[in-house]
């Protein structure tokens, strides 16, 4: 599929820098470069060159890269200026290219159009965007390759493996009186069973993939002034939160980013939970609420020196998630007490104090046991929730077909959803809504 117009945009960032760079996507490019370029340069040679203004004038000067389709990006005809990295000099020339008959691109569209020209499918275009934001070198690693196409690969593989499948059972349906068409009830039980698990393999791989592109969220919560800004300091290396002895110090959610042990966490500290009375406190213990309904692991913090347990239940019984939840006893400095480490009615407690950072490394341990711990990160792949919803839809129509074995149209069927299912990731079956959801995400000029 060919777009009939041509885009242009910036692809490079909105800050100054010393290269911009300008993109250009289209049928027949040729014919912007006489006015633009004063020449038709050379396909894949970097030339250097003057960009002109409508009067001949030069806009300024760099390189000009010309790549004729089908053999680009897109697969369409792709120009790429580079010029100096001015914020001012840029929209100049980009205002050169939509006078001249380009339209300024759509957020992602360079990615969709590779997408139509099948240069690319779903998955890698997508790993196109997460490679940009990936925020550790692992998430970079893992976007690279699904970029490179290992991820669509395993799907395809099981797809093969499923047509394969859905083949013969339906010549054994079909034909029943052939007995060449019959198919063996123990080899079909046999390819499913190695569908099903060839499946697990890449659901596993794609949950890994979606704590390193999406990060763990991990909540800080419980009574005023138990330690837990002292904790959020602690655990981000850094003083994000003010800290003073008076309970309701913390009115708001504050938010950090680190890496622990390559793994990307989000950690928020909020407001202490308590009856409050002013307006300000309140609205924190609203946000509070909030931030706990959306994390994936909640550190309850309390004072090892004071501890509340009624308190502490009625916390815990306002927790409506699923999140999964470490106990946290700060301030062991103030009694003396070494660090710890241990469980209480399959609750995890780890004793710290955030002040001297005894006991970190236990804690650190605790939250990448309860998070998922992150596995050798060489196979994995940076999964997007749409992707894991994808193989979980597949996962199930393989469990149907488990359970209909002994009917085989019900079974093919079910293998006939399965196959869908995986052929959405890699937008072998996608809605036009669906691509337009996804490619809006994407920043312009990509």
């Amino acid at each position: 599929m060919r777009e009939a117009d041509v885009i242009a945009a910036i692809a490079t960032g909105s800050s100054r820098a010393a290269i911009g760079v300008i993109r250009l996507s289209g049928p027949d490019l040729k014919r912007f470069m006489l006015p633009l370029l004063g020449r038709v340069v050379s396909p894949r040679r970097a030339t250097l060159t003057d960009f002109l203004d409508s009067g001949g004038h030069a806009l300024d000067t760099g390189i000009a890269l010309f790549f004729p389709g089908p053999y680009s990006y897109t697969g369409e005809d792709v120009l790429e200026l580079q010029a100096h990295g001015g914020t001012a000099v840029l929209q100049l020339l980009l205002r050169r290219c939509l006078t001249l008959g380009a339209r300024l691109a759509q957020p992602g569209e360079f990615s969709r159009r590779a997408f139509l020209n099948e240069k690319l499918d779903l998955a890698q275009a997508e790993s196109v965007a997460d490679l940009i934001e990936a925020s550790s070198e692992a998430a970079a690693r893992a976007a690279l390759r699904s970029l490179k196409g290992e991820f669509s690969q395993e799907i395809r593989r099981v797809v093969s493996n499923l047509i394969a499948l859905r083949a013969e059972l339906e010549a054994s349906i079909d034909f029943p009186e052939d007995n060449a068409g019959n198919l063996c009830e123990q080899a079909a039980w046999s390819a499913l069973q190695d569908l099903q698990g060839q499946l697990a393999r890449i659901r596993e791989r794609a949950a890994s993939g979606r704590l390193l592109r999406d990060a763990v969220q991990i909540v800080l919560i419980g009574p005023p002034n138990v330690g837990k800004s002292s904790l959020l300091n602690r655990l981000a290396g850094e003083e994000l939160a003010i800290v003073t002895a008076f309970p309701g110090t913390t009115r708001d959610t504050i938010r950090s980013e680190l890496l622990l042990e390559g793994m990307p966490v989000h950690l928020v500290d909020t407001a202490g939970l308590r009856e409050a009375q002013d307006p300000a406190e309140k609205l924190g213990i609203e946000r509070t609420w909030k931030a706990v309904h959306d994390a994936d692991v909640v550190l309850l913090v309390d004072d090892v020196q004071c501890p509340n347990p009624a308190e502490r239940d009625w916390i815990l019984a306002q927790i409506c998630t699923k999140a999964k939840r470490i106990m946290v006893l700060n301030k062991i400095d103030a009694v003396g007490r070494e660090p710890l480490r241990y469980q209480v009615e399959g609750e995890i407690r780890v004793e710290v104090s955030a002040k001297t950072a005894a006991g970190m490394a236990l804690l650190h341990s605790a939250i990448l046991e309860v998070a998922g711990r992150l596995p050798e990160t060489e196979g994995v792949f940076l999964a997007r929730e749409r992707h894991l919803e994808g193989l979980e839809r597949a996962a199930r129509h393989l469990e149907g077909a488990e359970t209909h074995r002994d009917q085989p149209e019900l079974f093919a069927e079910e293998l006939r959803l399965a196959q869908i299912a995986l052929g959405e990731i890699t937008g072998e079956f996608s809605a036009d809504d669906l691509l337009g959801e996804i490619f809006s995400k994407f920043c312009i000029g990509k």
